[in-house]
């Protein structure tokens, strides 16, 4: 048995350069290895930007800002923005500096761009903020006082005879 291990020894140092660690990696003789290339974090939107020139997108401009309002009674409010439109493929792209802000820190610019959803949060919004500051008695001294003044008088002369005059 020892020849058949000194035979495989010996076939061993002749095939692997006579290393008893085992077949060598690196050092002299060896192909020199490329660098790899690093992960570029602009990768992804160089592909987005290519996809977007594919879909013929135009630039919409005179847009001051965008406002985009989530369920949870926050919006994504983007000034300055950027847009672009595909009418045929119905997509839009805004692109620009986001901020999220409350509905509440936005509200007189906004009125007009809220939905149903967006009107009964601020509903909802009012009442709480009249229970925490107590100003329902408040409100009802305003309403009263309204409620007098839309009352329409009595009428006390004939206006047709004053038109006759």
């Amino acid at each position: 048995m020892s020849d058949i291990e000194e035979a495989r020894k010996a076939m061993i140092a002749k095939r692997f350069g006579g290393n008893t660690k085992g077949a060598s990696t690196g050092g002299s003789g060896t192909v020199r290895r490329k660098n790899k290339g690093s992960i570029k974090a602009g990768a992804d939107d160089k592909k987005l930007s290519g996809v977007l020139k594919k879909m013929a997108l135009t630039d919409i401009k005179g847009v001051e800002e965008v406002n985009i309002f989530k369920n949870d009674g926050t919006v994504i409010h983007i000034t300055g923005p950027k847009i672009q439109a595909s009418i045929p493929s119905n997509t839009y792209v805004v692109s620009g500096s986001t901020e999220n802000r409350r509905i509440e820190e936005l509200i007189p610019g906004i009125l007009s761009q809220l939905g149903p959803e967006s009107m009964d949060y601020l509903r909802s919004y009012a009442d709480m903020m009249k229970a925490a500051t107590g100003g329902a008695g408040a409100m009802d001294s305003v309403e009263e006082g309204e409620e007098e003044d839309d009352e329409v008088p009595d009428l006390v002369e004939n206006f047709e005879e004053a038109a006759a005059k």
